[in-house]
């Protein structure tokens, strides 16, 4: 590792949207970090981080194996690839001496996963699982409030997690996660952020975990009459023939627009003429209720946890953000999206025996939604480098933060198998 007076540098596998984010804040944390290379298929991709990491000797290379082929280069290895393509550019750069910065999901398979957190203890490196809730002001300020013990024995949580249904329809539907054998579970690729904030804040494993859910709405059957495959074959219910539909791909022209910037190959210059024409042939232009995606579209899960409490998720495509309550002894927790647009508080606190209500509020958040994640991406990005130099908190390590994936491959476990309890005995 570097010494103090040193940058922490950092090679890119995969660069795309995520390793854009990332390691865009990273150089604007000034000579804190270098960003010194970056592997990815596409060139249009590997020349835009190229342009972030404002380094003249920034090497570009093809491919996660030509990358890693080299003797190593940097201090930690960003891995940003899809989900079915972690495990093995992970399991190659920790064997190359790096450090990793590992994407969630860890890995496709939780098999896999646990393989990567023994490889880290072989090899004596560090994986920073990018869990950005944790990092953001409002579950930081929520774990705070809960080791404070104002709120006694935590007894029950319940979470849940709009995906919203326009997003759903991009990333689930049309998109990188549609198909789970190609990518993960959707409980895994969506909300292994939930799973694991859950499990950081009761502090406790999870003994039994029961789920259900399945792909109700995009799908043949609810597709609107004379629906066309792709929006742009003259569908009667897009916006050019005077439709109102409102997974109209012809959304990526105008108010989707900012979803481009995660998915479209030239990521920084772009007309409306060409998007559009891209829209006839990639998979964002089809009609969401005829694609081959079988990712579910809402699912719940309930957690058994061996200090006692109980837990549930709701994950829906059919709302927009998170929201959480915490039911303690002495006092509940509320807070999340939906409780800030009733209350206009971001936190409320109900004191069981006063009756009182006390609100927090925290510092407004400069943020785009889904590449912001609330302002956690900055905190992660801001607290990496004292983590891997042994200066920081090493909760979101992977042996600290792999309970979060053990429930949600147990979750989906239970989904395939009609809801059946799974029992982690361990």
């Amino acid at each position: 590792m570097p010494n103090e007076a040193s940058p922490l540098t950092i090679a890119a596998v995969g660069c795309g949207s995520r390793a854009r984010t990332y390691l865009e804040i990273a150089v604007g944390l000034g000579d804190r970090y270098s960003v010194v290379a970056g592997a990815d298929p596409v060139p249009e991709r590997r020349e835009t981080l190229q342009k972030i990491s404002n380094n003249p000797e920034f090497r570009a290379f093809e491919s996660a194996d030509e990358l890693l082929a080299e003797d190593r280069m940097a201090d930690v290895a960003f891995i940003g690839t899809q989900d079915n393509y972690h495990f093995e550019p992970a399991k190659k750069a920790l064997e190359k001496g790096y450090h990793l910065l590992l994407e969630k999901p860890a890995a496709q398979t939780l098999e896999e996963t646990l393989e990567l957190t023994e490889l880290a203890k072989k090899y004596d490196r560090k994986i920073l699982l990018c869990f950005v809730l944790r990092y953001t002001p409002f579950y930081s300020k929520v774990h705070e409030i809960i080791r404070s013990g104002q709120l006694g024995d935590i007894i029950s949580m319940h979470a849940h997690e709009g995906v919203d249904a326009w997003h759903h329809g991009h990333s689930y539907v049309r998109g990188h996660w549609a198909k789970t054998g190609e990518s993960t579970p959707m409980i895994i690729a969506k909300c292994s952020h939930d799973t694991d904030y859950i499990a950081w804040l009761l502090d406790s494993q999870c003994k039994s975990v029961s789920s259900y859910g399945r792909l109700s709405y995009f799908n043949q059957s609810n597709a609107p009459e004379g629906a066309t495959a792709r929006c742009t074959d003259g569908c009667p219910h897009a916006a050019p023939q005077g439709g109102s539909c409102m997974y109209d791909a012809h959304h990526y022209l105008d108010k989707q627009e900012r979803w481009l910037r995660m998915i479209y190959p030239h990521p920084t210059e772009r007309t409306k003429e060409e998007v559009a024409e891209w829209l006839k042939t990639c998979p964002w232009g089809r009609c969401v209720w005829k694609c081959d995606n079988d990712a579910v579209d809402h699912q719940v899960v309930n957690m058994d946890f061996e200090n006692g409490s109980t837990a549930s998720l709701t994950m829906t495509a059919f709302d927009c953000g998170r929201a959480l309550e915490v039911f303690g002894t002495k006092a509940c927790l509320r807070g999340g999206d939906e409780h800030k647009v009733i209350s206009g508080h971001d936190i409320s606190i109900r004191d069981h025996e006063s009756g009182d209500t006390k609100f927090i509020d925290l510092d407004e958040i400069n943020d785009d939604g889904y590449q912001g994640h609330g302002g956690g991406d900055f905190g992660l990005v801001n607290a990496m480098d004292a983590i891997f130099r042994g200066e920081g908190s090493e909760s979101s390590l992977i042996e600290n933060s792999v309970e979060g994936h053990i429930i949600g491959f147990a979750a989906e476990q239970s989904r395939l198998n009609g809801g059946k309890p799974i029992e982690l005995n361990r």
